[in-house]
């Protein structure tokens, strides 16, 4: 095997992390030397692979810490443009509604109100009974499963090589490639992978209901003190919608349980009356475990050996999404001027 796979750029995972890193190696043209091995790719429906099992939208989800904001800020207007590119069909512009019931750091409000686009507050009278703060700006949508289908498409175009493959630990993707760098991306995996056994990687698991309800355009989210309530419409997926939700830290199970459909089924439905007209119907309930980091996602530079060079980047929680695109370019940076500058490029995305 090790003679098949002449790789110089190795990315280890193919959830939404490790594509936006391979994406980003092919916007500098690194294309044909980038091989993705992962144990689970697009299309792919494992409780292990969080990525499609996301909502996803760009929202006041994320930690208020400086990289946390910064990476936002960067993201922001590159999926703004994703949603007006017609080769994205799965990203689309939405109006968002956000209320918290406890007042989020002056940092994060201070750091929205600086870019978004329409952002303003709104009026006591718009938010739901218990909000102290409500503010709407624009942000993107996106259905998580078809554009990382899509994005997978677009890669290969580009030369990059996927294999499906469960790696032992961190040493052998050098060892069955001839690999300059490799990026960790492996995401909840850091917990216990050989190699990386990160032991502030932790998961958070989500859980949530899928519905069919056309009529529903907009993103909503409602922080109380016990839940976080999110409606997230994904685009070009015949009209469905995600209603979440839960975040439980350290808790493992891929089960659903009633009670929490239940819960979920009330607390949107209260949120937006819409969801409970006849027309709206529950097609499942699913879960999924976010990849968390104890101080946020890392990304961060390693020699493991003499020209064996890691960048970790993973722990991005349930921002993977959202601020994906930003830790990519970082992740890259760290080896661009280094072991990739002497590498020939090609055609850029």
């Amino acid at each position: 095997m090790a003679e098949s796979f002449n790789a110089q750029i190795v990315v280890i995972g193919a959830g939404i992390v490790g594509l936006n890193v391979a994406w980003e190696l092919a916007r500098r043209g690194y294309g044909k030397h980038t091989l993705v091995i992962a144990e689970y790719l697009p299309g792919d429906t494992s409780i292990n692979y969080t990525s499609p099992w996301a909502g996803a939208d760009f929202s006041a989800v994320s930690g208020s810490d400086k990289n946390a904001l910064r990476w936002d800020r960067q993201s922001y207007p590159i999926l703004l443009a994703m949603a007006d590119d017609p080769q994205q069909p799965f990203v689309q512009r939405a109006p968002s509604y956000v209320y918290w019931d406890e007042m989020p750091s002056e940092k994060k409000i201070e750091s929205m109100a600086a870019y978004l686009e329409d952002y303003r507050v709104l009026e006591r009278s718009e938010c739901p009974e218990g909000a102290v703060l409500g503010v709407f700006f624009t942000t993107v949508k996106i259905n998580p499963p078809a554009h990382c289908r899509h994005l997978k498409s677009m890669l290969e175009q580009q030369g990059i090589r996927f294999v499906r493959k469960r790696l032992p630990d961190l040493a052998s993707a050098f060892q069955q490639s001839k690999a300059k760098v490799v990026f960790n991306c492996i995401g909840g995996a850091a917990e216990k992978f050989s190699g990386v056994q990160d032991t502030k990687s932790y998961p958070t698991r989500g859980a949530t209901l899928i519905a069919h309800a056309p009529k529903i355009t907009a993103c909503y989210s409602h922080r109380t003190r016990e839940h976080a309530t999110y409606i997230i419409p994904r685009p070009n997926s015949g009209g469905q919608v995600v209603l979440g939700g839960y975040q439980q830290a350290h808790i493992r199970t891929g089960d659903t349980f009633v009670e929490e459909s239940d819960s979920i089924r009330a607390r949107t439905g209260k949120l937006l009356p819409a969801l409970m007209d006849e027309d709206v119907h529950i097609m499942a309930a699913v879960a999924g475990l976010r990849p968390s980091h104890e101080g946020g996602a890392r990304v961060e530079r390693e020699e493991i050996a003499p020209g064996k060079v890691v960048v970790h980047n993973y722990g991005a929680g349930g921002t993977g999404y959202q601020a994906g695109i930003a830790m990519a370019r970082d992740a890259v940076a760290l080896v661009a001027d280094r072991e990739l500058k002497d590498l020939e490029y090609t055609s850029v995305l």
